[in-house]
């Protein structure tokens, strides 16, 4: 009897090789049955980034006319994603693109319109939510009956950068971590900035969803790292900390006197959670813009907290 020739790999193209692009390549190497087939980058180091099998070119637009790839994954600057993910989608490629999807509401609604439109699948890449940990958050509030109130503390010492405001960076995920936990967007919501120096800031978020008040403090001027969110509900209170490891990212107490309990996690970092989700949504041949109509959202309420500061 011959024997079965091997599944064809998922095949993926990149755009962008910057230090969030360096981490896909690695993570793309570390999964079985899926391969980089190709990436767009004007950085001089990709050649030794990536394998001899993987064909590099300048120009993103080489991707969405290739042959050999099943979907795309944008780690560029967010200016850019729109046409990215536009473009995409009139190629019938999936596409999973950081997080903001975009710093416009116009490009986010056009995005999301396009995808719902052409049935397309667009995953965006609000990393938490994607992880084990934020698994277990959503299965656990089930039984804890309404949230009261979130408050957060995120951020580090950097990054400073130019095109990308601390809110737009770091506030993108908190921003999503409560819209995905309330279902819904915040009715108000308010920005203020509480420290401004070397080139970074501090801000403290307020979203306002009627039953429960969100206050989550950002900045990329903390000398440590930070990533603690936690969810007040009637009967007991969630930590989620991703500073820790394993099974002490997310914490249930039930009183103030309770140290808590932690839970089993499934396997596997955000990221490759999150490219395996694309894989599976394509060979699902199934629309998926559930990702596209949050990320408009986050969008949007981004830019109604922008508007508050001075």
């Amino acid at each position: 009897m011959s024997e079965l020739p091997d599944p064809q790999p998922f095949r993926l193209g990149l755009i962008g090789a910057g230090p969030w692009g360096r981490t896909y390549i690695h993570t793309i190497a570390g999964l079985d049955d899926m391969q980089l087939a190709r990436l767009a980058s004007r950085n001089p180091e990709s050649p030794g980034l990536v394998g001899s099998e993987c064909t590099i070119s300048e120009d993103w637009r080489d991707l969405m006319e290739a042959d050999d790839v099943d979907g795309i994954v944008i780690a560029s600057p967010p200016h850019t994603h729109a046409d990215m993910v536009l473009a995409a989608i009139a190629q019938g490629l999936a596409v999973l693109v950081e997080k903001p999807m975009t710093m416009s509401v116009a490009e986010a609604e056009k995005i999301l319109a396009t995808a719902q439109a052409e049935d397309a699948i667009v995953m965006v890449d609000h990393i938490h939510l994607y992880s084990a940990a934020w698994e277990a958050v959503r299965r656990e509030t089930r039984a804890l009956g309404a949230i009261r109130a979130i408050s957060g503390v995120v951020g580090k010492w950097g990054p400073f950068r130019r095109d990308t405001p601390v809110l737009w960076d770091w506030g993108s995920h908190d921003v999503a971590m409560c819209i995905n936990l309330m279902g819904r967007p915040p009715g108000l919501a308010s920005a203020t900035r509480v420290e401004a120096r070397d080139g970074g800031e501090t801000l403290r978020m307020t979203m306002d969803f009627g039953d429960a008040e969100a206050q989550i403090s950002i900045s990329n001027l903390y000398p440590e790292k930070n990533r603690l969110f936690t969810i007040s509900f009637e009967n007991g209170e969630l930590v989620y900390d991703d500073t820790l490891d394993g099974s002490n990212k997310v914490r249930l107490k039930t009183s103030s006197q309770d140290p808590g309990g932690t839970f089993k996690l499934d396997p596997g970092t955000p990221l490759e959670r999150a490219l395996l989700a694309l894989r599976d949504a394509v060979l699902r041949s199934a629309p998926e813009w559930d990702d596209a109509l949050l990320g408009a959202q986050v969008v949007g309420t981004l830019a109604r907290l922008d508007s508050t500061l001075d």
